[in-house]
């Protein structure tokens, strides 16, 4: 359980840079924030860390937004909704970082930098010469000229010692002094870095919980010497685990197939399905159960279960997660979701709408994410649902293996196939109507048993391929029952004897 319990009112934040692209392993951080935050009734701020103007790309916070509020995850304060702690974004609270690297100056712990690049350089240079490490405290200067915010403001590090710390997630910490340097404060354009102004804006913000991601255990002894120097109790860090990529050997990245959030959704993946999975990479309640709705994962989720070593991202889980977060959802839903990626044209065909609910119940089982029924078209593998298909004399043949040592030739397959359709024209005729869960006149089992006899007589092989390439012109497709339940009774009659002349007349219909 959290310790931390009705303790002190939690504040968490997310503080992301505008960079044009939300990983997922900020997303994760931001998820993990918000569920602990929402479990323990607190507050949660977004806040945008837009100081580095050089590796800004317009329109990356209104981007940041989006993706966050698609995966589920709201706060309380934040640029787009404001709150008693704006502004959210950095470079509009300049005032603050100034005021207190005054406060820092006036203790004499804070100084300006009168060095240039190539004098920099030239320690550098000397130190490595020396086979020593370069630390600038060791080239502080004597007199440092007065702070105008012309030059680099430093924090003097006075007496650099081992730093010890406590992480809710990593347990009892350490780093030695030589992890200690005088470090940059505000650089020469006016501008805080990351570890000051972060600092600076936890404080304001009255943050008690910090969840971030692992490559920041270095830089904490720079943070406690800050947290030292102003005189503020530090906020609780919370470190994850790393989501290292598919082979488990490094930081999941581009190169490793690593997606922007959104990219998931233009994708056809659901919210909630990556929500779980990104929230079992690091952390797990326990038991055997993977699949957690949103409010699921808040009523379970408690630091002490991060784990603290890496897990790996893999897509193959990841497309069974969703997989079967898209099970869940009703017939209704299944169908909203999968119209939005179906091709456009097939919409206005006349038999669309007639077609798509039975064509969503054929799918159901076969989808990873609804993009797919797009890859399933480009494979020619949805449009004959829709249209008659176009015929191929070597695939509507059956392979020698399937005939099973029988003779069969074009006109002995077309007198197999004309009495197919003598049998399915007993049948009664269906109703057009699809029900869930109910019964139709025509269906599947209706259409098996009418023709399993001449199956039987003939060979499964010959008739069941003869009648599935009728239907669909593919060596691939649903059992040639389920076609013939989605394209109904008159279709089903008349592809057979679109198949049937074919056979006799030897030329592809149009």
């Amino acid at each position: 359980m959290d310790k931390t319990e009705n303790k002190v009112k939690i504040v968490t934040r997310f503080a992301p840079s505008p960079t044009g692209y939300m990983h997922v392993g900020g997303v994760r951080t931001a998820l993990y924030a918000w569920l602990f935050t929402r479990k323990h009734n607190g507050k949660m701020i977004l806040r945008i860390e837009d100081t580095d103007k050089e590796r800004e790309v317009p329109g990356s916070i209104t981007h940041i937004i989006e993706a966050l509020r698609w995966a589920g995850i709201d706060w309380d304060e934040g640029p787009d909704i404001g709150g008693p702690n704006a502004p959210y974004l950095q470079s509009e609270r300049l005032d603050s970082y100034k005021k207190y690297a005054q406060v820092l100056v006036e203790k004499g712990l804070a100084y300006a930098d009168p060095y240039s690049e190539e004098e920099l350089e030239s320690f550098r240079k000397q130190a490595e010469d020396d086979k020593r490490p370069f630390l600038y405290r060791n080239h502080r200067p004597e007199n440092p000229p007065i702070w105008d915010g012309s030059m680099p403001l430093r924090l003097k590090i006075v007496n650099p010692q081992k730093s010890k710390w406590h992480d809710l997630a990593r347990g009892d910490l350490e780093a030695g002094p030589e992890a200690l340097d005088d470090f940059i404060l505000i650089k020469s354009d006016g501008y805080p870095t990351y570890n000051f102004a972060h600092i600076i804006d936890d404080l304001e913000m009255e943050v008690t919980h910090i969840f971030r991601a692992d490559e920041f255990i270095s830089s904490t002894p720079k943070f406690l010497a800050l947290y030292e120097a102003l005189e503020i109790q530090r906020p609780e860090f919370v470190t994850l685990p790393p989501i290292m990529g598919p082979d488990g050997k490094k930081k999941l990245g581009k190169r490793d197939g690593a997606k922007d959030l959104l990219d998931y959704r233009i994708e056809g993946y659901l919210p909630e399905a990556i929500v779980n999975f990104l929230a079992l990479i690091g952390w797990h309640p326990g038991g055997n159960d993977e699949i957690f709705s949103m409010q699921e994962l808040k009523d379970l989720f408690t630091i002490d279960k991060i784990h603290k070593s890496g897990g790996n991202f893999n897509d193959v889980k990841l497309n069974w997660m969703n997989r079967e977060h898209m099970l869940k959802l009703s017939h209704e839903e299944y169908k909203k979701n999968l119209e939005t990626f179906m091709p456009e044209h097939l919409s206005t065909l006349d038999t669309y709408a007639s077609r798509i609910d039975s064509v969503c119940a054929i799918v159901r089982d076969r989808l990873e994410y609804f993009k797919q029924i797009q890859e399933m078209y480009d494979e020619g593998g949805l449009e004959y649902f829709f249209v008659a298909p176009l015929y191929d004399a070597d695939i509507l043949m059956c392979s020698e293996k399937m005939r099973k040592g029988k003779d069969l030739t074009r006109e002995s397959l077309a007198k197999i196939l004309a009495t197919c359709k003598l049998e399915l024209e007993k049948l009664p005729k269906e109703t057009g109507e699809f029900i869930e869960g109910g019964e139709v006149k025509w269906n599947k089992e209706s259409v098996k048993n009418a023709l399993w006899p001449i199956a039987e007589l003939e060979g499964r092989g010959i008739v069941l391929w003869g009648i599935r390439v009728a239907l669909s012109g593919k060596e691939k497709s649903p059992d040639p029952f389920i076609l013939a339940e989605t394209i109904g009774k008159d279709e089903t009659l008349a592809r057979i004897q679109r198949a049937e002349t074919f056979l006799k007349e030897k030329l592809v219909l149009s």
